[in-house]
């Protein structure tokens, strides 16, 4: 796989549907072998950015490049390459599950009736390959979206909403898809979603978009961003004592007691030390200070919320 160049590259991409701007001003660069996430509430504008992309609906202003490939001047060249899933996958119904996937190879290369029978058995559908698709459940109907992506070898895969239909089960099995495919193969796979804790597991990196716009983008551990101020929880012998020290030496307000201790509001690192040497020195026994780990769902609720404000 070639990594000379990102997997995805917009600058000042902007659509419009008469007065409602759907994808506004975006700059996206999403880096070659990574599991890129894009995240947005539903209406939010992943699919329409989707679209641009692959050249199914036509942007007003902005430049994009998949694989290199400047687009649409060398779209074919990119697609070639490129493997999508845009809203629910369709097929044949009156066709089998392996009759789909060799209508979809018939208009590729040579070798991609060849790999029918490996990405049937890569997406668990081997044994049900003979069955018509009408009687498929939404999260097969995905999973033989997936296998027709992969019939052409791709080196960048972008699959919009992905896990609908599937159960926990298969969430995790489409995880560990993705990891292998990433990790294993070098490809890169941009992933859009609601779903931010599938991200959050998935991911090397996302971008969060909301009305159309791109408000914040990085690596998972840039986005949920641990050097901020957090909550602690206070391993100790007296949690009652320890909160009422809190309290009176440092005056915290913001902090309770639990059943792991004594939580505590907002805390910076130098907080985090004080809070251990006023407990030590009023002779409270602790043997544990430990933040709460940020989520990815948290920094998305954070951040549309405050452009919801702002609005």
């Amino acid at each position: 796989m070639n990594d000379s160049h990102p997997a995805i590259e917009i600058h000042g991409l902007t659509k419009r549907f008469g007065e409602r701007v759907a994808v506004d001003n975006v700059d996206l660069v999403v880096p070659s072998g990574t599991a890129f996430g894009f995240l947005g509430h539903n209406g939010a504008g992943k699919t329409t950015l989707i679209r641009s992309l692959l050249g199914l609906t036509r942007a007003d202003t902005g430049a994009m490049a998949l694989l290199g490939h400047p687009l649409p001047a060398e779209r074919p060249a990119a697609l070639a390459r490129v493997g999508a899933i845009v809203e629910e996958p369709r097929f044949y119904d009156h066709l089998s599950g392996h009759e789909n996937l060799r209508v979809a190879a018939a208009v590729r290369d040579a070798a991609a009736a060849q790999r029918i029978p490996a990405v049937l058995e890569r997406v668990g559908l081997s044994g049900r390959a003979g069955d018509k698709v009408s009687g498929y459940s939404m999260g097969m109907r995905q999973r033989l979206g997936l296998a027709r992506c992969l019939l052409s070898d791709p080196e960048l895969l972008i699959l919009d909403e992905p896990t609908n239909g599937l159960d926990p089960g298969g969430m995790l099995e489409f995880r560990t898809l993705v990891r292998e495919m990433v990790e294993d193969e070098g490809r890169t796979v941009f992933v859009s979603s609601h779903l931010l804790d599938e991200v959050q597991k998935m991911c090397d990196a996302a971008a969060i978009v909301d009305q159309g716009r791109v408000i914040a983008q990085g690596t998972i551990t840039e986005l949920v961003d641990p050097e901020a101020a957090t909550d602690v929880i206070v391993g100790c012998d007296d949690p009652v004592a320890a909160l009422a020290v809190l309290r009176h030496r440092l005056g915290i307000a913001d902090a309770m007691v639990g059943a792991d201790g004594v939580r505590v509001r907002s805390v910076d690192r130098r907080q985090a030390a004080q809070i251990n040497s006023v407990l030590v020195d009023a002779q409270v026994a602790v043997w544990r200070i430990e933040p709460v780990e940020h989520s990815l769902e948290e920094r998305f609720l954070a951040l549309t919320s405050r452009l919801e404000a702002a609005a």
